[in-house]
């Protein structure tokens, strides 16, 4: 403990013959530290700064976000009937569904089980091909639609689309409805629930 209080004193005190503080040596790991450390510190900060705006430049990307869906259950009646578009005429049923749309109008949807869900053909695709329209209420519910001849249903009702939609929609997108429609008719069999 002595010694540690001699080396503190003898590094702050003055010299007593001219006044100036004693010359130290500098260590080369203090003044290589030093650098480092700063450097270190602004690496880290813009890393951080990167990462925010990354993040946020994702975010800014996407316009709506659904995940799950909802088969069409026809009543015979106009009550079926979304933004214009009439509901197919047999009961479909979809296990799962989520899409992303972003600003510029590009739509991922993976739709897993679109399926019938009553009648002779139940449990099969019904060889239909279907395709997505998007309807925002603040653009007066103009049809968002990604390519009208669609993709095919998997035999168990799977089914991706990667598109863009036309016209792209506006951003905001307000009370977004997103239709899994089919190819032939243009008919919607189940729609999404957006998040």
């Amino acid at each position: 403990m002595n010694s540690i209080k001699k080396l503190l004193a003898s590094l702050f005190s003055m010299s007593a013959s001219n006044g100036t503080p004693p010359k130290r040596a500098v260590s080369r790991r203090s003044f290589l530290g030093t650098p480092f450390a700063v450097g270190g510190v602004v690496f880290v900060l813009v890393a951080i700064a990167q990462s925010a705006v990354a993040q946020n430049s994702v975010q800014a990307q996407n316009l709506v976000r659904f995940s799950g869906g909802i088969g069409v259950i026809p009543s015979g009646s106009g009550n079926t009937t979304v933004r214009g578009i009439v509901a197919a005429g047999q009961i479909w049923v979809i296990q799962d569904l989520g899409a992303d749309v972003k600003q510029d109008g590009r739509i991922r949807l993976d739709g897993r089980g679109l399926l019938l869900g009553s009648g002779n053909a139940v449990g099969s695709n019904a060889n239909q091909s279907v395709f997505a329209t998007l309807f925002c209420a603040n653009d007066g519910n103009v049809q968002h639609s990604s390519d009208l001849a669609g993709v095919p249903l998997e035999v168990d009702g799977d089914f991706r689309i990667d598109d863009m939609l036309s016209p792209a929609p506006p951003n905001p997108c307000t009370s977004p409805v997103l239709l899994i429609r089919s190819a032939g008719s243009g008919a919607w069999f189940a729609a999404g629930i957006p998040r």
